[in-house]
This record gives C-alpha cells, structure tokens and sequence, in this order.
C-alpha cells in the first residue's frame, strides 16, 4: 500500500512539476507582454510629450500663420482693387468701336458678326495666361481681339508676339 501511496504521489508530483513548467513558460510570456506594453506606454508617453511641446508652439505658429493669411487676403483684395480701377479706366479710356459690327457687316455679309472684347478683358486674358501657364504664355490672337487694341499693346511694350506665330502673342513679364 505504502507502494501504491509512492506510486500516486510520483505521479502528483509530475503532474505539480509540469504545471509548474506551464506556469512558468506562461510567467516568461506574461513578463515578456508585460514588458513589450511598457515599451509601448514610454513610446506613447513620449509622443504625448511631443505633441504637448508642439502645442505650446502652435499659438506662436499659428499667430504668423493668421498674420500670413491675413497678408495674403490684403493683398487679393488690393488686387481686385487694382484690377477695378484698371478696369474703369480702360472702359472710359479705351471702349470698344460703336460702330465695329456694322464695319464687320460691310466687310463680309456672309460671314457671322464676331463680338469684339474690350482691351480690359484682352488684359484678363494675357495676365491670367502669364500666372497660370508662365511655361506658355502665349495667347493665340482670334477674331474676337480688335486689331488696333493689339497694336496698342505691342506699340508700347505691353505684349510681345510669338517668334514663331504672329497670331500669338504674349504678357510683357514685369514682374520679373
């Protein structure tokens, strides 16, 4: 019986240790977590402090930041200012031909009447080009563009024809 009673507690006894290898090996693992999520907390902890910093920084940034847009938002409405004054003065200055359409009628009767722009809209034309494409500048000159009006321009600098097309022509760069 003592036998017997050695025998069962041998066999708990292997049964205790191999438990206690599992629990072992799952204490390695539970350590091992443990230690890769406070790895991950100081990373967090860390980015937390760096975003606080940049949030400290942020009213001083975004103070120019306003300061910039509100430069820029100046500056756009001197702009149209600018272009409306352009405007007026080109109206009264330089208005298209009252008598433009029936010139045109007289000269082709079969040919549609083209509706002339004014030189201001000729301008919005060229300037418009000259910032969006400065790569290519060039306008093509059509029926619509009165003659005199692109002579006026190319007379006093204000455009330059195309080397290569004189139906082309282009916005004088000023600005650079």
């Amino acid at each position: 019986q003592l036998q017997k009673v050695k025998s069962d507690l041998e066999m708990v006894l292997s049964v205790v240790q191999s438990k206690n290898e599992k629990l072992e090996e799952e204490l390695k693992r539970e350590q091992q977590w443990y230690e890769e999520q406070e790895q991950v907390v100081a990373v967090l902890n860390r980015m937390e402090q760096e975003a606080k910093t940049k949030a400290e920084q942020l009213p001083k940034e975004s103070a120019a930041f306003y300061e910039l847009q509100h430069g820029i938002l100046k500056l756009k409405m001197y702009k149209e200012e600018l272009l409306n004054a352009l405007g007026k003065f080109l109206e009264e200055h330089f208005p298209l031909p009252e008598n433009c359409e029936s010139a045109i009628k007289k000269k082709s009767s079969e040919e549609p009447t083209v509706e002339l722009i004014t030189l201001n809209d000729i301008l919005k034309i060229l300037i418009n080009k000259l910032m969006s494409t400065p790569h290519k500048p060039y306008v093509t000159i059509n029926d619509s563009f009165w003659p005199p009006y692109i002579e006026l321009l190319l007379r006093y600098g204000i455009a330059l024809r195309h080397p290569e097309d004189p139906n082309r022509i282009r916005l004088e760069a000023f600005h650079m």
